[in-house]
């Protein structure tokens, strides 16, 4: 089935290749300067005077399209803060989310997620970041924000802009949208206090990665980190959980709606699990019940152990029925394996923790 999304992903990328292609490239590096162009103005307009809240405001974002990790870092940045005795708030747009409907549908996956895990801690989502910080901090009395997706949120002050960048992907062919991957030019990683780069564990090299932000931005701290998974839970049941040696040698099918799929996919098969079947869908995707059969259906096919997801896409499907088949979601958690103690110094200067 032609899917538009897949065919200008293959079009930037150069993989196809023919002159209509060649033509249709160019058109769209035309329309990248355009947006730069709206980018740079838009946000040099909103930086004149922007909003200052009574309380600390940390921004975790992306320069780029897809998945970095910036969501399993802000559920890193909860469970520091929220030891250190912090009332946080969680500011998010809940991208794709349907305000009619109930539950992860209602509010969006990233954010069910995010609550799920965090009780203690608000999630607020709402369009507008500087109406959901006024909530935030007259309703809950929150003395910690954060921004979930925030680099682009040129309206607020921030104390800490932290940037997440994938290392194994890195900036693509280094152009904007429409052409390439990139929300913003990369000179706007000059604003950056903190870069973390995510899945450093399956990057070959992070040393020209490193030597490129120093570059561009000298004074930003450059921390390094994995995902860790840490078990399986049930979807259906939340609170059973195995062993992450549980599957191993098992043979089993992944599905994900997620930014980065091969991250997720690389994790399982790290963990000595067979993944036979792999099925990707758009990032933050609506789960039917069709989706889900079909998953079942091919599993019981070639007659597989087990059928795992994320952690993300596990809150949107917990209402659809499933058989007997108990699928699995992967629980996993960021660690730092490079610079934590500058970290927390930073934090401490900032007093956060």
């Amino acid at each position: 089935m032609f899917s538009p999304k897949e065919y200008i992903y293959n079009l930037v990328t150069c993989k196809i290749k023919s002159p209509l292609a060649a033509f249709l490239r160019g058109f769209l590096f035309i329309l990248s300067l355009v947006y730069g162009l709206a980018v740079v103005i838009l946000a040099g307009f909103y930086r004149i005077r922007p909003a200052r809240f009574n309380c600390r405001v940390i921004s975790v974002g992306n320069i780029t399209l897809g998945g970095t990790g910036k969501t399993t870092f802000v559920e890193y940045l909860c469970g520091k803060l929220n030891k250190a005795g912090n009332k946080i708030a969680v500011l998010s747009r809940g991208y794709k989310r349907d305000p009619g409907q109930q539950g992860a549908l209602g509010v969006g996956d990233e954010p069910a997620m995010l609550q799920k895990k965090f009780p203690q801690a608000r999630i607020i989502v709402d369009q507008d970041r500087v109406r959901a910080a006024k909530r935030a901090i007259r309703d809950y009395a929150a003395d910690i924000l954060i921004l979930d997706d925030g680099l682009q949120q040129w309206r607020i002050c921030k104390d800490l802009e932290i940037v997440t960048i994938d290392a194994r992907e890195v900036f693509g062919n280094y152009l904007l949208l429409p052409a390439g991957f990139l929300r913003e030019p990369l000179s706007a990683l000059k604003r950056a206090d903190i870069f973390v780069l995510t899945q450093v564990d399956f990057a070959p090299d992070t040393g020209g990665l490193t030597a490129k932000l120093k570059r561009i931005n000298p004074r930003a701290l450059i921390v390094e980190s994995v995902h860790k998974p840490v078990g399986f839970s049930s979807v259906s049941k939340p609170d059973e959980f195995s062993a992450l040696d549980a599957l191993r040698g098992k043979r089993a099918a992944v599905f994900s709606g997620i930014g980065n799929p091969q991250g997720f996919e690389d994790c399982v098969s790290s963990l000595g699990i067979n993944a036979e079947l792999s099925f990707r869908f758009a990032d933050h995707h609506d789960y039917t019940q069709a989706d889900i059969r079909g998953i079942i259906k091919a599993a019981q096919e070639k007659n597989l152990d087990a059928i795992i997801t994320t952690q993300k896409d596990a809150v949107k499907i917990r209402q659809l029925e499933t058989g007997s088949w108990g699928i699995l979601a992967l629980d996993i958690e960021l660690n730092i394996t490079k610079n934590e103690t500058e970290l927390n110094r930073r934090l401490l200067k900032l007093r956060l923790i």
